[in-house]
């Protein structure tokens, strides 16, 4: 069958029989199968809500995003539709908010809400630091603009969380590579901190780039890295870690590392003081 398929719809067209549905096909949502053997993934899941909403809807929030290609959405995220029907089914959720025709993109035959307006819903319906950490894996996935979602907003001044999702609009970055990367970001800018800039390319004598640091300050060559547990549990992770940084500090730069457990109090006072060692 391929992608998700309407059970019914399957029966009534005389492809498979009730009894052959049930044993060999995988229920995603009421009367929504798949082959036993797909990788059921969050843009799947877009896909058959989508389907089981009788295809009336329009895919919104992170399952929009899923389907614009942005990573870091869980394969079991509640997949959200704008849609009439508030009817409660597990997984599923359906938004009642209004949205524009110029907000509707196709993506694989299925309405999906625009980038630009998906960033914005993501800003009004979730807290700042996971709202913040899906715009920025919208934004590696598509070309959103930050002057573009405020646009947007400013169709919507009344509506619900809008004054969230404008800081959440003022803090997205593409450059952030994974949510802890979103969340260290946000901790020192919440603190007051200039905000620092991602992905910064660092050089050797010859031209040849020998890192990319999370973020930092290039003109005082100060560097903030989150590590993931990969970084100690892998062996030759850890010997090139340990040469990326020797490398890094004959270049002249300060890199802190922050890892799992790290309290941001602590975080943010170990970056003020390299920072007041260039000042």
């Amino acid at each position: 069958m391929g992608g998700p398929f309407v059970g019914s719809e399957a029966i009534a067209a005389g492809l498979l029989t009730r009894g052959q549905l049930a044993a060999r096909y995988t229920r995603v949502f009421r009367d929504v199968y798949v082959d036993p053997d797909t990788q059921v993934t969050a843009a799947l899941r877009a896909k058959a809500g989508w389907l089981w909403a009788k295809r009336q809807g329009v895919v919104a929030g992170f399952a929009a995003a899923a389907l614009h290609g942005s990573k870091w959405v869980g394969d079991t995220t509640t997949v959200e539709l704008f849609h009439e029907n508030r009817h409660r089914l597990p997984g599923l959720r359906t938004r009642g908010d209004r949205i524009g025709e110029d907000e509707i993109v196709i993506v694989d035959g299925v309405p999906v809400s625009s980038p630009t307006r998906t960033a914005l819903d993501l800003g009004c319906w979730y807290p700042t630091t996971s709202g913040v950490a899906a715009i920025d894996a919208l934004a590696r996935a598509t070309d959103i603009k930050a002057a573009d979602v405020e646009l947007l907003a400013q169709r919507y001044p009344g509506r619900r969380g809008i004054a969230r999702a404008r800081l959440a609009i003022s803090l997205f970055d593409p450059g952030a590579q994974s949510p802890k990367e979103t969340w260290l970001r946000l901790v020192l800018v919440q603190a007051g901190l200039p905000r620092p800039q991602t992905q910064i390319p660092v050089f050797d004598e010859f031209g040849s780039a020998i890192a990319y640091l999370d973020m930092g300050w290039e003109d005082v060559k100060v560097a903030v890295e989150y590590d993931g547990d990969h970084h100690r549990s892998d062996r030759s992770q850890y010997n090139w870690d340990i040469r990326r940084l020797e490398r890094l500090q004959h270049r002249g730069w300060i890199l802190i590392r922050v890892v799992a457990g790290d309290r941001p109090a602590d975080i943010v006072r170990r970056v003020r003081t390299a920072l007041s060692t260039r000042a």
